[in-house]
């Protein structure tokens, strides 16, 4: 079944609204079993695996750092972060529909508090999907290309 542009926008967006609302679990269940979340150290990186980025996580290592957001012994969440997404209208950028593969573009603006403390990022995401079987989209992987990504940035508490 190949989607259309709309269940691949309302794909993005959900994906955001998942990580606002702190279903992490939810979100990560998202991504295919081989599936990277990652965000380059450099504008125009070419792959994650065998440069250094910001975070190139696997499922093992979102699964992680997911457990240790809900903690209640997690330090560094004293007090709890939140987040926020703001984004531009996604674009399909390209699909392939026999290979059930697609790339959808957002222009985002993220904000991430904790107490009195706010960070915001600007950038551009890629969430290249795929169809599995029995219909249902999976992200094989999420780029965040932050415009500031060669700067020396504070930790990033959640997901971008």
């Amino acid at each position: 079944m190949t989607p259309t542009n709309q269940a691949l926008i309302d794909f993005v967006v959900r994906e955001a609204r998942l990580l606002d609302d702190k279903h992490y679990d939810e979100w990560n269940a998202l991504f295919t079993g081989d599936g990277i979340y990652w965000v380059p150290l450099v504008p125009d990186q070419p792959e994650g695996g065998q440069h250094n980025s910001h975070l190139y996580e696997d499922n093992l290592l979102r699964t992680l750092r997911i457990e240790r957001l809900k903690s209640p012994r997690a330090f560094s969440q004293q007090p709890p972060s939140r987040s926020h997404h703001l984004l531009q209208t996604p674009t399909v950028e390209s699909f392939d529909a026999e290979t059930n593969r697609y790339v959808v573009r957002s222009e985002f603006h993220y904000t991430e508090s904790q107490g009195d403390e706010l960070q915001s990022f600007v950038g551009t995401c890629f969430h290249y999907l795929c169809v599995e079987q029995g219909g249902a989209l999976r992200m094989s992987c999420k780029r965040v290309n932050l415009l500031n990504a060669d700067a020396a940035l504070p930790a990033v508490q959640l997901f971008i």
